[in-house]
């Protein structure tokens, strides 16, 4: 072959692949800018703008190359969180801490006082989705405060009020993060289920979400002298799920339950399906969502329901379907391991289970 020929198809070769790369490059600009003007981001200069580009480009890349091997039981997408590093986006939008104690005694009783402790597999319901009963408040967003305690703890008492009084109520998180500080609990920089229930306890109750509402920030003056409380919303006490699916099943079964689990990579990108946690280390629990339902997939495959609080345009329209009744005793991310939901504790544990 002519040399001459031969430098020519070389050439000709690497034109055509820095043509495409620079194609290529230019396709994720362009989807950049477009991403940036869906979820309305502005960022302070040049320098931050090319840096978030390249996380923008690197989780993208992440995303289709995980839905592009086709293996798995759910996809992963797009969303606001994109241009954050993972450590970015743990310190921000997350915010679970775990308790130094194994279980409640100040309010819960003792551990061995599980409410749904004498349910059967008969007694359990083969599917359950609390937003059919109205139990279920509209997805709420946190923002940028690590503040997912107090909107997992809220759910789980909105649900609870629901199913014992009739009243379907949005109650106020930001009453926890200006309230009840202290004891595990520092507003946005994480705090503690059961500080959150504790405090709604000694409070009586908390004020609604329209009386004093979510301001994405913990540097105010607790206001509770000044908001009014429903009577509906006093709590007397809460109770820790005994570790494994089988009893978080049967508390579901009876109430939306809040409970820690595993933020990864892959969770906070998750898009729909059932999730199976892939990439989780099963390290301690770093984030909340509230189980509000199960059920079983047409294809058999079973799964959790749960709400988060990372708006609406996360997931499948705010909520996560979670593998369900997997060989771990910590459930998928962790999900059984610490668990726990508010009570009312007039009736005897047999009434309360009748009731619900």
């Amino acid at each position: 072959m002519d040399f001459a020929f031969l430098a020519f198809l070389i050439l000709g070769t690497w034109a055509s692949q820095a043509m495409s790369r620079t194609l290529h490059e230019a396709a994720l600009i362009k989807t950049h800018e477009q991403w940036m003007s869906q979820h309305g981001r502005t960022y302070a200069n040049n320098a931050e703008k090319e840096m978030r580009l390249e996380i923008f480009k690197n989780n993208l890349k992440y995303v289709h190359k995980f839905n592009k091997e086709g293996n798995r039981t759910y996809k992963l997408g797009v969303n606001p969180f994109t241009d954050l590093t993972n450590e970015e986006f743990l310190n921000h939008f997350t915010g679970l801490k775990m308790p130094i104690r194994s279980h409640s005694t100040s309010s819960a009783g003792e551990y061995n006082t599980f409410l749904y402790k004498n349910l059967t597999a008969n007694d359990v319901p083969i599917s359950v989705d609390w937003r059919n009963q109205g139990a279920v408040s509209n997805v709420k967003y946190q923002g940028s405060c690590a503040s997912c305690w107090a909107f997992c703890s809220v759910a789980a008492v909105e649900g609870l009020i629901k199913i014992k009084t009739g009243k379907q109520l949005s109650l106020s998180e930001q009453q926890l993060l200006d309230c009840s500080y202290g004891n595990g609990n520092h507003g946005c920089s994480g705090g503690l289920i059961e500080t959150a229930f504790e405090y709604i306890i000694q409070n009586k109750g908390l004020a609604s979400e329209t009386s004093y509402p979510y301001q994405d920030r913990d540097d105010l003056a607790c206001q509770a002298g000044n908001k009014a409380v429903d009577p509906a919303t006093k709590i007397t006490g809460y109770e820790r799920v005994p570790q494994g699916e089988e009893a978080l099943l049967k508390a579901v079964s009876g109430q939306p339950v809040a409970l820690g689990i595993e933020s990864s990579w892959s969770f906070r990108m998750y898009r729909s399906g059932v999730f199976s946690g892939d990439d989780c280390g099963m390290t301690r629990p770093n984030h909340c969502i509230t189980l509000v339902g199960y059920g079983t997939t047409e294809d058999g495959t079973k799964y959790w329901l749960a709400k988060n609080s990372w708006g609406s345009w996360w997931g499948e329209n705010g909520y996560i379907r979670i593998l369900r009744d997997v060989q771990s005793s910590g459930g998928v991310c962790g999900l059984a391991i610490h668990a726990s939901y508010p009570t009312f504790t007039t009736t005897t544990s047999d009434e309360y289970c009748n009731s619900v």
